[in-house]
Formats: structure tokens, C-alpha cells, sequence
């Protein structure tokens, strides 16, 4: 990612719904007999309150206490299944990561011929993190630390390989098809589209203050998602 931006804070509204939601979830009769009864449901509450919560405070404003409060357990039981606070914040990287490339591998580019597949993925990627922007403050607030719990994290190394190795492949076959030029390189290109699509997520607050324009409506989104898309294909172009 190109630009260290300052964690867009939310709004006092959308905090107060998604503490809503949970409360009543965990309010639900027998909830907690199966959060008990029931391991994966325990970490997977867990891990989803979490996500709000780190994205939108990060790793310092967090709080364990908040996070059991919302989903109807314990710190003990925090503890016992990720460790520590820094144990579930590298959890939550973990999870993010792994929703967004087991999406992506159920695009089958393989499938595509070289340039439709680049565009599918761009146009994904466009797609998943304006639909995904807690993904997108959890990689910011992981850029503040400089890297230093995703680096801890093997999980996460092995879960961003497939997405070089799609992205290699679609290039190479457009080289051998002569639709892409043939000296760029897979990982730069993964960069190029992830700036493209992050940028127009994480600035989009500062750039509209600053700028006066509107990059919420359906028309301005999806000129920007074909504008993306078409920068990185003729970028690409021999």
C-alpha cells in the first residue's frame, strides 16, 4: 500500500447499531448454552465483534472488556482461546485474510481468457473492499505498527501466496497471447491493483473534504471501478 493514512474513525451511529446487534444476538434464548456447547460458534463471535472493534479502534483503543461485553463471554474465555489481546488482533488479520482470498479462488481466472480474467479480478477487488472497509482499516492499522503482527503470522504469509501465483498466472498467459507486454512483474502488478483499490477506500473522506466530490453514488462508483480497471488493463497492453 502506497500512502499511511490516519484510521477513519466511524460514526457514532454505525457503532451504535453494530453494539446493538450483538447485545441482542447474545440475548437470544439459549445463546449461550450453544456458545458454551459449541467452540467454532464461541470463536467465531468472538472474532466478529473483534473485527469492529480493532478496525474501528485499533490495537491500543481496543478493549477485551468491550469485546466480551458484546458477545456474551468472558475475558477468561478470550484468553483461553486466543491468548492474549495481540493473540486476537493477529486472529482477526488471520480471518480477514482468509475471507477475502477464498473469495478471490472462487473466481476460477483460469477459467477466463488472460484479459477478462485481469478484469475480473480488478473489478473484484474494486468490489470487495468497498463492501469490506473493515478489512481495509485493519491493514491500515497494521501498517501503523509497521508489519509487526503480520509478520508474526505464518497463516497469513501462506494465504497470499495463491493470489501471486493467479496473478502470475493470468499475466503470463496474456504475455503468451501477446495481450500484455512482457516485463512487468506479478508482484508489482498485485501491488498496482491493490493501491488503486485500497486508495479509493481508505481516502475517500480526506479526498472528498478536500475535493467537493461525491464518491458514494452508484454512478460515481462504478465510474471509478471501470476507470480502475481500465488503468491497470492498458497499463498492461504491449
Amino acid at each position: 500500500m502506497n500512502e499511511m493514512v490516519q484510521n477513519p474513525p466511524p460514526t457514532a451511529g454505525t457503532r451504535a447499531t453494530r453494539q446493538r446487534a450483538a447485545r441482542e444476538a447474545a440475548a437470544t434464548p439459549g445463546a449461550d448454552r450453544v456458545r458454551v456447547n459449541d467452540p467454532d460458534r464461541t470463536m467465531a463471535d468472538i472474532l466478529q465483534v473483534a473485527t469492529a472493534e480493532f478496525a474501528d479502534k485499533g490495537l491500543a483503543g481496543a478493549r477485551i472488556d468491550e469485546i466480551a461485553a458484546l458477545t456474551s463471554t468472558s475475558k477468561r474465555m478470550i484468553y483461553y482461546y486466543f491468548g492474549s489481546k495481540e493473540g486476537l488482533y493477529v486472529a482477526v488479520l488471520e480471518d480477514a485474510y482468509r475471507r477475502i482470498r477464498r473469495i478471490e479462488s472462487e473466481l476460477h481466472l483460469e477459467d477466463l481468457a488472460p484479459e477478462q480474467a485481469l478484469r475480473t479480478l480488478v473489478g473484484f477487488t474494486v468490489d470487495y473492499q468497498l463492501a469490506n472497509p473493515d478489512f481495509i482499516r485493519l491493514v491500515m492499522n497494521e501498517n501503523m505498527h509497521r508489519g509487526e503482527y503480520i509478520t508474526q503470522s505464518a497463516t497469513i504469509q501462506e494465504l497470499n501466496i495463491p493470489v501471486i501465483h493467479a496473478v502470475r498466472d493470468v499475466y503470463q498467459r496474456g504475455v503468451a497471447a501477446g495481450v500484455f507486454r512482457p516485463d512487468v512483474d506479478p508482484v508489482d502488478l498485485h501491488m498496482s491493483i491493490s493501491a488503486l483499490c485500497f486508495f479509493n477506500v481508505a481516502n475517500r473522506h480526506t479526498f472528498v473534504a478536500i475535493f467537493k466530490r461525491s464518491l458514494d453514488t452508484p454512478a460515481a462508483t462504478a465510474q471509478r471501478r471501470e476507470s480502475i480497471i481500465e488503468m491497470i488493463v492498458r497499463f498492461l497492453r504491449p
